[in-house]
């Protein structure tokens, strides 16, 4: 059972990484009106300044995420091995 609650651990962290990239990136284009820096479109001209200030924020989101799953998944495992000891 600890290995399921690490499987959904990392299943929650990917959803919630990919809900957070979405999230900056529509921040961004409502906040500045152009499309995210990613790389992705190469025919929209980009700023050095835009790409290092979309780079520190979605660092910033992303490092933010993990360490929430991180203590979540540690809290359900911690909890899970209470219940353990109980029964």
């Amino acid at each position: 059972m600890n290995l399921l609650i690490k499987l959904l651990g990392t299943a929650v962290s990917l959803g919630a990484g990919f809900a957070g990239t979405k999230l900056v990136n529509t921040i961004w284009e409502k906040t500045t009106g152009q499309k995210a820096p990613t790389g992705k479109n190469e025919d929209v001209p980009t700023s050095l300044r835009s790409a290092l200030t979309f780079a520190l924020i979605s660092a910033s989101v992303s490092a933010i995420i993990q360490v929430l799953a991180n203590r979540g998944t540690q809290r359900a495992i911690t909890r899970f091995a209470k219940t353990q000891d109980i029964v």
